[in-house]
């Protein structure tokens, strides 16, 4: 007798009306004969030859939609099975192919959480569908999602899609888990929670994957942009219920992934390879400590908020002079000013030793040129006398 549970299914209603039995487009690689193994290929009007700058013709035909290899690597990644992986064009494309299967243009919303990644509400926008935004909590030194909330208003906007980031972009805070499981429950039957993990490397919190089996409703997405250091290949994955991933390749654009791309993403994922990666996320979150603990001792920086990603979102006294600073040194910082409540933030990636080296020498030097001009300006009372310690 087997004591295998059925899995769950997938409630169909929440995929958009008109898209529950659409096919897609059948492109020459999806609809290739089966039988007799394929010695001659003439249905995609390929070229004959390769280029001469391919020469070995890796890319002379079409891909694979799906390929299967890496789609198979990442289900051995994330101990799950090929038909819960869906690949992609990074996250971004992810984020907008389930926006385009689950929501009618307007009428389902689709629920964020400011300040959060931008594209869950580019994503909406472009598909004419409604954004209802549930601003997280600003608890220095972290932020928090309120996840009651966020039920609230997905039930009364009608909400398709709520995308959570966690680690948040750009607050570098986790949704604990078991909050992602009581709101996915709370709405199973009207919405899909989607829980962006580009960070998820970097966080001491399991992953949403351990969550799939049991929630038939939640979609986890992760990356290569980040921790795995391939940001210009664009590969990014979505693990959700069978059911729902079938529907997401049906609507996805053909030939998703270049040849050279799989083969580049195929590489990152071998033992090695993944065995690097694990020492470069160990070697990142070390200096992440040192970093944000100088940043916290920095004049004029008021907040540095806890982060579990690789970056720090920090608050300052006059952004716009710390910006210039870095500028006249070449050194770029992401400004998070045009973010609801950010007026005052900025966000800072943690690089190599030497580049946070160099972002530390620029702003002591400010930090002592400020002070300089202050002490010329202004009477000023004796200054206490500076402590031995310095920050690490």
């Amino acid at each position: 007798m087997s004591l295998e549970r059925p899995e769950l299914a997938f409630p169909v209603e929440l995929i958009r009306p008109d898209l529950r039995d659409f096919t897609g487009y059948s492109s020459a690689r999806t609809s290739a004969p089966t039988g007799t193994p394929a010695r001659v290929w003439l249905n995609a009007n390929e070229s004959g030859v390769p280029n001469p700058a391919d020469a070995d013709g890796a890319s002379r035909r079409y891909p694979e939609p799906q390929p299967p290899a890496l789609v198979e690597a990442f289900a051995d990644l994330w101990a799950t099975t090929p038909d819960r992986v869906v690949v992609g064009r990074g996250s971004d494309e992810a984020i907008e192919l389930l926006v385009r299967s689950l929501c009618r243009p307007g009428g389902d919303a689709v629920v964020v959480t400011s300040p959060t990644f931008g594209m869950y509400a580019v994503s909406a926008r472009l598909h004419g569908v409604p954004v209802i935004d549930v601003p997280q909590v600003d608890d220095e030194p972290r932020w928090g999602v309120d996840t009651e909330a966020v039920a609230r208003a997905a039930r009364e906007g009608g909400a398709r899609i709520v995308f959570l980031a966690s680690p948040g972009n750009p607050t570098g805070s986790v949704v604990p888990l078991r909050e992602i499981a009581r709101l996915t429950e709370a709405l199973a039957d009207q919405a899909v929670v989607v829980v962006d993990e580009a960070y998820g490397e970097f966080a001491a919190q399991r992953s949403a994957v351990t969550l799939l089996e049991e929630h038939p409703t939640l979609v986890v997405l992760r990356t290569l942009s980040k921790a795995h250091a391939l940001a210009g290949a664009r590969v990014g994955i979505a693990l959700a219920h069978p059911d729902l991933t079938a529907v997401l390749r049906r609507v996805q654009a053909p030939y998703p992934l270049p040849e050279p791309v799989t083969e580049l993403a195929l590489r990152a994922l071998a033992p090695a390879a993944l065995e690097a990666t694990g020492e470069h996320v160990g070697a990142v979150l070390r200096l992440r400590d040192q970093v944000g603990r100088w940043l916290r001792d920095l004049p004029g920086v008021r907040t540095v908020y806890a982060s579990e990603a690789n970056f720090f979102l920090i608050r300052c006294d006059d952004p716009e002079a710390l910006l210039h600073t870095l500028g006249a040194a070449g050194i770029v910082v992401r400004d998070m000013r045009h973010l609801p409540g950010l007026d005052d933030a900025l966000r800072i990636t943690i690089g190599t030793g030497p580049e946070m080296a160099e972002l530390r020498s620029a702003l002591d030097r400010d930090g002592d040129a400020a002070a300089t001009t202050s002490a010329a300006s202004t009477p000023a009372p004796p200054r206490p006398t500076p402590t031995e310690e310095s920050p690490a």
